[in-house]
């Protein structure tokens, strides 16, 4: 592991993925094709947000993520 890893900018990278998917379009394309491409983005959006909210812990070389899934009070 690198010695100037820091894990609070690997969540803002990820924050930053989440984002990106978020934003970016559907190709060209139709049908059964066009609802796999959604559904691909709609999983990556989810994983890079939840990765992105994680709260990070690096401690002897190991990284510890938490991540609250708990429903947010409204």
């Amino acid at each position: 592991m690198a010695s100037g890893f820091d894990p609070n900018d690997m969540i803002a990278r990820f924050r930053e993925r989440a984002d990106a998917v978020r934003r970016r379009g559907l190709p060209p394309v139709e049908g059964p094709e066009r609802q796999r491409f959604a559904e691909a983005a709609q999983l990556d959006f989810q994983d890079f947000a939840m990765l992105g909210d994680a709260e990070a812990v690096l401690e002897d070389g190991i990284l510890h993520l938490s991540i609250d899934l708990r429903p947010r009070p409204s």
